[in-house]
């Protein structure tokens, strides 16, 4: 196998000690001027690449329509919500501060001016451009580091450069960027890490496993798909620690308690350090959004007590009895909503219904929406008004148009046979025989004993005083008889987060009555940890819920073919349009080169079922560990940044593969060394010299030495034309990345497989 100068192999002793066995782990080489040559000229090309006309389009492009506005919202300190961790998009607001921007621009719409709005976009735009091109040496580097001589540097470091979707990614306001070099950055940080293994403890030893840590929270901090390379990373420190646990182990036995010093390390490294950065910029973004904004209604009346100016907390009134009220589920947002149809005799699945009157959820505002709140027991005559509703009150609630009173029983629900059926009853039989089957327990959310119950700002759980089961929605919707609404059931399950409601509206306070007069309100305080939380939930349900489907979505399976792209943005004027799409002729060799790997495993194992070490033989001893711990790795970490997209409900995008791509490019690089290296060199155990107990290494071969003329040459060769068919294919697809105008004849030309390009007649 090749080895670089920046790290030579220690002598393979037959025991597999991670999935990162390097083929060279020495000291640098003085002779280094050509990996750093190889390096300038890539990350210049990658500058060039991502900076070229990013002026252009100077209008809103595609998602820039979120991350854009997210900044704004910072600079003008204006709370909102999305899905993603707020790492990234505080790196945009801080270029928008340091340039002096005051967040004017909402960024409302694609297609809307930047010149006319005045938006230092390319300050914007200059970030995300930065942080791409520096991934280019990461990348390089990562094969450095790893053992691979310069071919495969420039190889896997050049199918990123000429990589269209990384371009289109990288020159526009959003996320990926970041997100990619954060992957590589943990990728090379681990590698340098697991490189001082025989220095374990030493200086460096903890500077890259800190700097690993730090990586991932980066990782985590912009987008929650950095949990797959935390599964990467975490993969070869669970494989490492494995083995120092070995009794047999080459360099000595260490005993638990050594052995529990190196497990607290990496924990606390790997785990601890880096869910505190993760939590630091929750701590910044709460700090910074302290004025109500567009995100207020995904948060709890408590959180949104918080901001200055919120209309909830200002607007809350305490309730009384016989007041008119509609109720909101927090996470659903729909309406507590009842009408004169009734339940089915039978449903789908054959099971009997109790044909009372429909409860269901509904999102819009409707007269059916308003429930009374009656007590428990009735007030006297001439004493009714003026009653506080308390938490732990016991009441009922009429729906006010069909004048019927809310009940739940013994009855399975319409979609959920486990929990209780909603329905309405008289208020005779209320009176009745089912007295106490209407008999409902408000429980304020977080609430003490006796205090008032109010609109807006408390959110409270309905819990049925007969069977303990607490008023619940979710977002699968009834069939045609329910006319899709939201199903309404009894949860058996009272803790549940999602069993929160709240009083959104009181429509039946006069106009001029006390009670709507405001209070000066205070800025309520909660603590971070629960503010966090709160977020937390919110932020999972809602990425959870975004199932619905987009015209261009797309499949895991179409991904590492680039069978689609997505259409970014297009001017109907100039015909010039911004696709984002791959450098297919580079996403096609690097996928093809993963099924190369699988097939040279199979063909492995079957091999040595039957006798046969072809790999030894052929590539001489040691090339498996290699080929097993290094690239192996290295698909590993392909593979746990794209199957698990598989398993995913929610909508998935051609960027989603991204960080699975740029994997993708390092396995194909370390295959075609591994492919052209026929006759490798290992230095013997006698070059070795130890040195306070330690190995120490001598001299060892150049890349050339050790490859052989013959081998260097082919493997420059298929880097050389490999790269020059990419070249060409960057070219070919440029206009689509940088968005110039191409006439009919173009785009059909560029219209390969199911690449839905504008213009094209």
């Amino acid at each position: 196998m090749t080895a670089a100068k920046k790290g030579e192999k220690q002598p393979h002793t037959g025991a597999v000690n991670s999935p990162l066995k390097s083929n060279a782990e020495a000291k640098k080489s003085p002779s280094e001027w050509d990996y750093w040559v190889g390096m300038t000229v890539m990350t210049v090309l990658a500058f060039i690449t991502r900076f070229w006309m990013i002026y252009y389009p100077d209008s809103v492009v595609f998602d820039e329509v979120h991350f854009g506005k997210f900044a704004s919202y910072y600079l003008q300190r204006t709370y909102f919500f999305d899905v993603h961790p707020p790492f990234a998009k505080l790196l945009f607001a801080f270029v928008g501060w340091l340039v002096g921007y005051d967040g004017s621009f909402t960024f409302e719409n694609i297609g809307d001016s930047y010149i006319t709005n005045k938006v230092p976009y390319l300050a914007y735009r200059a970030l995300p451009a930065t942080l791409g091109s520096l991934t280019i040496p990461v990348v390089f580097d990562i094969m450095w580091e790893s053992g691979y001589g310069l071919p495969a540097c420039v190889l896997a470091s050049g199918l990123m450069v000429f990589d269209n979707a990384h371009i289109g990614e990288d020159r526009l306001i959003l996320l990926d960027a970041c997100l990619v070099l954060s992957v590589a950055l943990s990728i090379l940080c681990y590698v340098k890490f697991y490189k001082e293994r025989y220095n374990e403890f030493s200086r460096k030893w903890w500077k890259w496993l800190l700097l690993t840590g730090i990586s991932l929270s980066c990782v985590i901090s912009t987008k929650y798909v950095g949990t797959f390379t935390f599964l990467t990373i975490g993969s070869a420190v669970a494989i490492d620690l494995w083995n120092l646990l070995d009794i047999k182990r080459p360099r000595g036995t260490l005993s638990l308690f050594q052995f529990s010093h190196h497990f607290a390390a990496r924990a606390f490294a790997l785990i601890i350090v880096p869910f505190f950065f993760y939590l630091f910029w929750f701590q910044v973004h709460f700090a910074i959004l302290t004025r109500s904004g567009p995100g207020d209604d995904f948060m709890t009346p408590e959180f949104q007590a918080t901001l200055s100016d919120n209309p909830m907390t200002a607007n809350a009134v305490d309730l009384e009895y016989y007041d008119n009220i509609v109720i909101r589920h927090k996470d659903t947002k729909v309406l507590l909503h009842s009408h004169f149809d009734h339940y089915p005799l039978r449903y789908d699945d054959g099971r009997i219904s109790s044909q009372g009157q429909q409860v269901t959820g509904y999102p819009y505002n409707d007269t059916n929406n308003e429930w009374q709140i009656l007590p428990a027991t009735p007030f006297p005559e001439g004493n009714k008004l003026g009653h506080k509703v308390k938490n732990g009150d016991i009441i009922q609630l009429r729906h006010i148009v069909t004048n019927s009173i809310l009940l739940t029983h013994d009855v399975a629900s319409p979609l959920m046979a486990t929990n209780q059926e909603f329905t309405t009853v008289t208020q005779e039989v209320a009176d009745g025989e089912r007295h106490d089957d209407t008999l409902f327990t408000i429980q304020v959310e977080n609430g003490k004993p006796g205090q008032n119950f109010r609109s807006l700002s408390g959110l409270f759980k309905l819990i049925h005083v007969p069977t303990r089961v607490a008023l619940w929605t979710h977002t699968t919707p009834l069939p045609d008889w329910g006319y899709k609404q939201a199903e309404i059931n009894g949860n058996k399950n009272i803790l549940q987060a999602s069993n929160l409601w709240y009083v959104d509206e009181v429509t039946s306070i006069p106009e001029g009555s006390p009670r709507l007069v405001k209070q000066e309100r205070k800025v309520a305080h909660l603590g971070f940890i629960r503010k966090w939380a709160e977020l937390q939930r919110a932020m999972f349900f809602h990425n959870n819920a975004l199932t619905s489907e987009h015209p261009y979505a797309s499949e895991p399976i179409q991904w590492p073919f680039l069978l689609r792209g997505v259409s970014f943005w297009t001017d109907n004027d100039t015909h010039g349009q911004i696709y984002f799409l791959g450098n297919p002729i580079g996403w096609w060799f690097a996928s093809s080169l993963l099924a190369v790997f699988v097939g040279i495993v199979g063909a492995d194992q079957l091999s040595l079922r039957r006798g046969i070490d072809a790999i030894e033989e052929i590539w001489g001893p040691g090339t498996r560990s290699r080929f097993y711990n290094s690239t192996g790795f290295l698909f590993l970490c392909w593979a746990l940044h794209y199957f698990p997209f598989w398993l995913m409900g929610r909508q998935r995008f051609l960027h989603h593969y991204l960080p699975a791509h740029l994997v993708s490019t390092l396995v194909a690089a370390a295959l075609v060394e591994f492919i052209f290296t026929l006759d490798p060199i290992f230095p013997a155990k006698s070059d070795y010299k130890t040195e306070n107990g330690r190995p120490r290494l001598g001299r060892f071969r150049t890349a050339k030495e050790r490859l052989g003329s013959q081998s260097l040459y082919a493997q420059w060769a298929v880097t050389m034309l490999v790269l020059s068919a990419v070249i060409y294919s960057f070219f070919f697809f440029a206009p689509l990345t940088y968005g110039t105008g191409l006439d009919v004849e173009g785009v059909n030309a560029r219209k390969w497989l199911a690449y839905d390009l504008h213009f094209a007649k």
